[in-house]
């Protein structure tokens, strides 16, 4: 089980992680640090369990985390603590926090457009953020984020829609769970200052998926094919679609697959 003093002790790290909330299970991380906020919960709440029976990702999609062997956190971000930011490109850079920390740990992880990391190609962890607005201003935002640790967090293979695989898998080591959560709190902190700027963006552009290769996204307004060439400044794909001036495609219900090459 995750350990709530050994997590205590790494935290604050760049002012988030306290309040810490440590559960043995929950429906949701998400749900349950939205309650704290909804009661006031302060920025940098953290939210912790060591089983997760009704996570979500994005789409509805389920997002269990069976005990003692993946991460299911989610924290409270306020405004004014962090910058006024498209709360929907938060998935983007939930997933290059989550990246940069398998990075250091030796795992060569990289971004899939929106909200997904791989390794080996290989989905192992997702992202969701989740926005509440008081009317144009936004309130909070709860990122929440689940990552396969243990090859025993790996769903079915039928209950997949993307291949997926585990941290301990792909490193080839054992992955100590309380460090690795420190990591990705910390490369959050180290993150959430660039969003003011551009620098985020360059920094996922380096470490996206299929940058440069040709991929079929299929998104609520229809299917677009095109070429990767970045990220714009608001989070969205930007596409070179061959026709004209480049496309810009909106995370939303959108999901990205490669393709070998370009349309005919």
């Amino acid at each position: 089980m995750l350990d709530a003093s050994r997590i205590r002790a790494r935290l604050p790290i760049g002012g988030l992680g306290l309040p810490l909330h440590v559960l043995q299970t929950v429906g949701s991380t998400n749900d349950y640090a939205a309650r704290l906020a909804r009661r006031g919960a302060p920025h940098g709440t953290l939210v912790a369990a060591d089983e997760q029976t009704a996570g979500r990702g994005r789409r509805g999609r389920r997002w269990h985390t069976p005990a003692g062997s993946g991460l299911a956190l989610s924290l409270v971000l306020r405004p004014g603590e962090v910058s006024q930011f498209a709360p929907g490109a938060w998935n983007t850079v939930g997933a290059l926090a989550v990246a940069e920390a398998l990075r250091g740990l030796g795992g060569e992880a990289s971004v899939k457009w929106p909200n997904d990391v791989l390794l080996g190609g290989q989905k192992v962890s997702g992202v969701l953020a989740e926005a509440v607005w008081r009317g144009e201003a936004l309130e909070y935002l709860i990122l929440g984020i689940g990552v396969n640790v243990l090859p025993g967090s790996v769903p079915p293979r039928a209950e997949l829609e993307f291949p997926a695989t585990s941290v301990e898998a792909e490193i080839g080591r054992p992955v100590d769970r309380h460090e690795l959560l420190a990591r990705i709190v910390g490369e959050l902190a180290a993150l959430a200052p660039k969003t003011a700027g551009d620098d985020w963006r360059r920094a996922v552009e380096e470490r996206l998926a299929y940058r440069g290769q040709w991929v079929h996204v299929v998104e609520e307004s229809g299917d677009v094919r095109g070429r990767i060439l970045g990220i714009a400044s608001d989070g969205r794909l930007v596409l070179d679609t061959g026709q004209g001036e480049p496309r810009r495609v909106g995370a939303g219900a959108a999901t990205v697959r490669l393709i070998d090459s370009a349309p005919q």
